[in-house]
């Protein structure tokens, strides 16, 4: 196998061609295999590998940086430096990260993990590479779904105007994780189209310019009356008219396409971007079938590519058919999706409500701008968002929505630990930042059927407000559950010995607690906070122990711990208070179960903290 000898990017140089385009074959069957058994990003890995072996071929890395976009691409990466014999331990605790980190590989110059942020970081490092006077290359690699996002093109305006030498790769392959909209992938359609235009125009000049005398010169006459018309055909001179040069299209699977072109970057000044064409889960036919569905997968079978798990009913399915069922007797709704319609379970809302659906793309701040201007025309925007990704329009948040108290629903999806992502993809900060914006109500539910409650009370509440929910299904499903009234919380249980107070999915573990601590003759009063702002303040007040505990899935820095304390210390109150939550850090990868036993979030770990608080020895039990 070429691969058994490949470590290293020094390891490519020596190998010919036709060994690469072995090497790129076993690559591919080292991901599948690895992915169908850890889970992870299948499609645009395969999609990407011919392209990765031709960088690390012709630059010289790590001197030369490559910035890659989003960063979920990079297991191809990760293989050719040093990290093959790790792979399998792919966004396990303390194995390898799903995305670039600085700390695990000297070849991985920037962490990435949201969309449209390589170029911006590139420039920042061909400049300071110029400051001080150092001379070696810098790309960033970007897909063209994460080139509709705003921070992009303003980074490409900022470089065609520097005259910085930098080159950007535009990994173009029709397909971000939903289908890409608007009119950036528009005209990288007409592009793809104009291919063979520009092959047939090379071959032409080649065959004018061989006329003895007059070649050269009709040529460069023909050239210049051509160039108004292009400037009208062509959407390359777009690239080019902000400064620029622009190569490409160049099939993204062909290997001595691809070094050809990169041995002609390393010869030009100034910005280059050139356009490559590749097509997503290449080489694994399920994956090029339906790229979206294997973008990023759980274990599954590669022979068949079924999913090793049968898909369950999770937080995300129920929004989207409580939406649907909503907009059928309200008009007024609408439903935004910045690129994750499938994932944030908008498919049907899409195919039932087409005119009131609106796919903005990879660009979360016009997302929440959008809805703030239909909100103030009268209609009741819907707008769900990866908690994570949230975080990008915290401006809109504020600006346009907050400040005119516009009734926008903002859904965080994926609130709270994901898990094998890791820190750019944790949803711990959400409740803590919305927290201190004015005007914004604050839910959280703790089963579907809550979850239900809350969409239905927040499109009717004519207020900003923000519902957020955990990744997959409910732990527990509650048989009774009373209506949701604003800023009102539910008393569950009654006990003299310990208040707690949880929120979300983490008052299915406050129930689960409750029934362990009864072993030890220890009664809890339980309350499902439901609203963080505005918070219950009374019903607390009513049903105060000694012992108070918070449990969040989220940072407990400005989250319900803090609020609480807040509360405490207001009305002063005499009592122990425990904040169990997420810590000021970022949280790493690993199995969500795995994390939060690591940071005492299981049921094990509260039930030890509350009796290590209240002096009860764990061999004490009540017969």
């Amino acid at each position: 196998m070429i691969l058994e000898k490949v470590n290293y990017p020094e390891d490519l140089k020596s190998l010919k061609i036709e060994d690469k385009k072995i090497l790129a074959e076993e690559i591919r069957e080292k991901i599948i295999d690895t992915v169908s058994n850890t889970g992870g990003h299948l499609a645009s890995n395969l999609g990407v590998v011919e392209l990765t072996i031709a960088l690390h071929s012709i630059f010289n890395t790590p001197i030369d940086k490559i910035i890659w976009d989003v960063g979920h691409q990079t297991y191809v990466h990760k293989i050719l430096t040093g990290r093959k014999n790790k792979l399998d331990t792919l966004r396990k605790m303390d194995g390898i990260a799903g995305f670039p980190k600085t700390n695990e590989s000297i070849y991985d110059n920037f962490n990435t993990g949201h969309s449209s942020t390589s170029i911006s970081v590139a420039l920042g490092m061909a400049r300071a590479r110029d400051i001080k006077g150092e001379n070696s290359k810098v790309l960033a690699v970007i897909g063209d779904g994460a080139l509709t996002g705003g921070m992009a093109l303003e980074a490409l305006n900022d470089v065609g105007t520097s005259n910085t030498n930098m080159i950007v790769v535009l990994n173009d392959n029709e397909m971000s994780i939903s289908k890409n909209v608007g009119g950036i992938s528009m005209m990288l359609s007409k592009l793809r189209t104009k291919n063979t235009y520009v092959k047939a125009n090379i071959k032409g000049k080649r065959t004018i310019s061989k006329i003895p005398f007059v070649g050269e010169k009709i040529v460069k006459l023909v050239q210049r009356g051509k160039r108004g018309i292009k400037q009208l055909v062509i959407p390359k001179m777009y690239f080019e008219d902000i400064g620029f040069r622009y190569l490409g299209p160049v099939d993204g699977h062909n290997l001595e396409e691809l070094e050809d072109i990169f041995k002609i970057c390393k010869m030009q000044e100034g910005p280059i971007l050139v356009h490559v064409l590749t097509k997503k889960g290449k080489g694994y036919k399920p994956a090029e079938e339906t790229p979206d569905k294997y973008h990023s997968t759980s274990k599954f079978n590669k022979t068949t590519g079924e999913k090793i798990s049968k898909g369950k009913k999770d937080y995300s399915k129920v929004f989207g058919e409580k939406l649907v069922s909503l907009a059928k007797e309200n008009k007024k709704i609408v439903a935004i999706t910045a690129a994750m319609a499938d994932g944030t379970g908008l498919s049907e809302f899409s195919k039932k409500y087409p005119k009131r659906f609106f796919d903005v793309g990879i660009a979360e701040q016009h997302a929440v701008g959008l809805a703030a201007g239909l909100a103030k025309s009268g209609m009741i925007p819907v707008v769900p968002l990866y908690s994570s990704f949230i975080q990008r329009a915290y401006d809109q948040l504020v600006h346009d929505v907050a400040i005119q108290n516009l009734p926008v629903v903002i859904c965080a999806d994926r609130a709270g630990i994901v898990g094998n992502d890791g820190e750019t993809h944790q949803g711990l900060l959400d409740m803590a930042f919305t927290n201190t914006i004015p005007n914004f109500t604050i839910m959280a539910p703790k089963d579907f059927n809550e979850l239900e409650q809350m969409l239905e009370f927040a499109v009717n509440l004519k207020k900003p407000v923000l519902i957020r929910y955990p990744r997959g299904g409910e732990e527990k499903s509650f048989e009774n559950s009373g209506k949701i009234e604003f800023g009102k919380s539910e008393l569950l249980e009654k006990g003299k010995n310990v208040t707690i107070i949880a929120i979300g999915k983490m008052v299915s573990r406050a129930i689960e607690v409750s029934k362990e601590l009864k072993e030890y003759g220890i009664n809890a009063s339980i309350i499902n906070a439901r609203f963080l702002k505005p918070f219950d303040e009374n019903i607390f007040l009513e049903n105060l122990s000694n012992l108070v505990v918070t449990i969040e899935d989220g940072t407990v820095v400005g989250g319900l711990g803090s609020k609480v304390e807040e509360i405490a210390i207001k009305n002063k109150l005499n009592i122990s208070l425990k904040k169990i939550g997420y810590p000021d850090e970022f949280i790493k990868h690993g199995d969500t179960s795995k994390i939060e036993e690591k940071y005492g979030l299981d049921t094990k770990s509260i039930v030890d903290e509350i009796k290590d608080s209240l002096k009860i020895k764990s061999e004490i039990k009540v017969i």
